[in-house]
């Protein structure tokens, strides 16, 4: 018996701001995000969006095809989580109407718990192949104004639907793991915006490769040539080129540039476009290689590696299943993308500074987001979640 990913499905913002208006307000060549950076747009939260809304839009066309009563475990992935307490996949958990015997838990590492999710998922359907397991991994990413960060932020979702016999990708069981407590990137609790070190992190992000990679060959018994693609946590696009180059180096690998790209190229073109999604990440750019790959992908292996700072890294293994290309969202993916709005940096400054209530005010929001879920407001300390 095979367990893995059944369905995926993403979602992100109708706002984005393009880079080149960055740029020019910056006075700088716009080069330096679109071939620097490798990033062209970012996406923007509506004032009623956030993880939980983009959550349950991510989440809805996989659950409107299973029904509200098929999974029995909902995992929510975040690192910009809503409440210290109770997990927001509760509040997505009402609004698809979901089963009251669906347990739901939060999971937290940087950009490496939805790896987390996935995993464990895997090993609750191993145990109950009958039983199916929703994982969804939600973010904004923030950094604060004419930071080295701001040209990286981004929103978005995705949601995974576990299985045994799954349709999409078959996920091998052995994984490369690293751990190690650095202070590359982190949130303090009193903070709305991540501290990071980007030269040391970008440092540690190809440590930590290497180190779970040499993990992974002492489990498993695939090499790097054996994979046809890789998809990497994506804080910007051209970390997966300059990963990948490493792995490659690592290996021996005797590989043009263009074969280097070959391996990377499509899991790279949503995340272009929408920017940072933290946790979701890794996994849309799964959903843009099955969705955008010019070749048929079946049978072939895919190498995963995850990157959560702080730091906890994950490599890990999957074959692509025959068929796959019929269970995809494509075409409402690319309506979504289309179908956004480009913000002026006006719009862009009043979007990032919109209110976010940290002393109880009560406030109401009015209608923005295109979404089939939003944000309603704040009252007497809680968040109230409606269906638009």
């Amino acid at each position: 018996m095979s367990v893995g990913i059944d369905e995926i499905s993403f979602y992100t913002s109708n706002y984005y701001l393009d880079l080149r208006t960055l740029a020019e307000v910056q006075q700088t060549d716009p080069d330096k995000y679109y071939e620097g950076i490798g990033q062209e747009k970012m996406g923007m939260a509506a004032p009623d969006e956030d993880v939980v809304t983009m959550a349950a839009n991510a989440a809805l066309p996989l659950i409107e095809r299973v029904g509200t009563d098929a999974v029995s475990t909902l995992m929510f992935a975040t690192e910009t989580g809503i409440d210290q307490s109770k997990a927001a996949g509760v509040y997505v958990h009402r609004l698809l109407g979901m089963n009251n015997n669906c347990r739901v838990v939060e999971m937290k590492q940087a950009c490496y718990s939805a790896t987390a999710a996935i995993q464990m998922a895997c090993a609750l359907v191993a145990r109950q192949p009958e039983k199916k397991v929703l994982v969804i991994a939600s973010d904004v990413a923030r950094y604060d104004l004419d930071s080295p960060g701001e040209a990286t932020q981004g929103c978005g979702a995705v949601a995974m639907l576990i299985s045994a016999n799954p349709r999409l990708l078959e996920i091998d069981p052995e994984v490369g793991n690293h751990t190690e407590d650095v202070m590359d990137f982190w949130r303090p609790n009193y903070r709305a915006t991540a501290l990071v070190d980007g030269k040391y992190s970008t440092k540690i992000y190809l440590r930590a490769l290497k180190k779970a990679w040499e993990n992974f060959r002492e489990v498993s018994s695939l090499a790097f040539d054996d994979f046809s693609h890789f998809c990497y946590h994506l804080p910007f696009s051209r970390m997966a080129q300059k990963a990948h180059q490493h792995l490659a180096k690592l290996n021996k690998a005797d590989l043009t540039p263009e074969q280097i790209e070959g391996q990377i190229e499509d899991t790279l073109l949503y995340n272009r476009i929408i920017g940072n999604s933290y946790t979701a990440s890794m996994y849309i750019g799964l959903t843009s290689l099955l969705e955008n790959c010019k070749q048929n992908i079946a049978g072939k292996k895919i190498g995963f590696f995850s990157y959560g700072s702080g730091c906890v890294a994950e490599f890990f293994s999957g074959t692509v299943v025959a068929g796959y290309e019929k269970y995809l969202h494509r075409s409402e993916h690319k309506a979504m993308l289309d179908e956004r709005e480009e913000v002026s940096y006006e719009k862009y400054l009043e979007l990032y500074r919109y209110p976010d209530p940290r002393d109880g005010s009560d406030l109401t929001i009015e209608k923005v987001t295109t979404g089939r879920f939003r944000l309603a407001g704040f009252n007497q300390h809680k968040r109230e979640y409606v269906a638009s």
